[in-house]
């Protein structure tokens, strides 16, 4: 209820909430991804468990991880404000861009989360004018044969139907990752020795 206050200017609706609470269960923890492996480095060295977090944090922060959430916020934004949704995907493919939101490095037959997470908030707001406008860019993600819809786009959605603030998404993820990263830093204290990669050269011949 508190988080709720910090990122959405209304009073929570019940059943939103009870979605903003999945969630934030949802994202809690989701196998090596890069915060979590920067986390882990960080605790294998015995770093605090505050500079575990920072360290989480600051990987989070990338555009291609968990500020990746912002950019789908934007494009429902402009179909919600009464562009088209082929317009502004047809716009963003045209310039080369990937279409935030969408496909997802492991998941490619579709993020189970963000399936999940849509079905909740269909059935907490039907009818809700900014989950029109995410249902219109699905459909023409579909007719465009696009990846699926990940968590990141789904997070979007509830952002825009709970009227939560522009990048309140990644705050979600930060917030919920937060005890991930601090479960798999107590699995990395109790080991012995520092996660230490090595590299390969690859490049041209060294001469002796």
């Amino acid at each position: 209820m508190r988080l709720w206050g910090k990122l959405c200017p209304g009073p929570p609706e019940p059943r939103l909430l009870r979605v903003f609470e999945a969630a934030l269960v949802l994202l809690a923890d989701h196998e090596l991804a890069a915060s979590t492996v920067a986390a882990r480095v960080g605790a294998s060295v015995r770093a605090d468990p505050y500079a575990v977090v920072v360290s989480g944090l600051g990987v989070l922060s990338g555009a291609l991880h968990g500020g990746a959430s912002y950019g789908a916020e934007r494009l429902l934004a402009e179909v919600g404000a009464g562009a088209s949704a082929a317009r502004v995907l047809g716009e963003r493919l045209r310039g080369g861009e990937r279409i935030p939101g969408f496909g997802h490095i492991i998941y490619k037959a579709g993020d189970g989360r963000a399936t999940f997470l849509l079905d909740l908030i269909r059935d907490a707001a039907p009818g809700n004018e900014r989950l029109a406008a995410a249902e219109a860019v699905l459909d023409e993600a579909r007719r465009r044969r696009l990846p699926e819809p990940n968590i990141d786009f789904a997070l979007a959605v509830l952002g825009a139907v709970a009227g939560l603030v522009p990048g309140a998404g990644e705050a979600l993820v930060a917030i919920a990752r937060t005890a991930g990263w601090l479960a798999h830093a107590l699995e990395e204290y109790g080991r012995r020795t520092p996660l230490r990669p090595r590299a390969v050269y690859t490049g041209p011949p060294l001469r002796s």
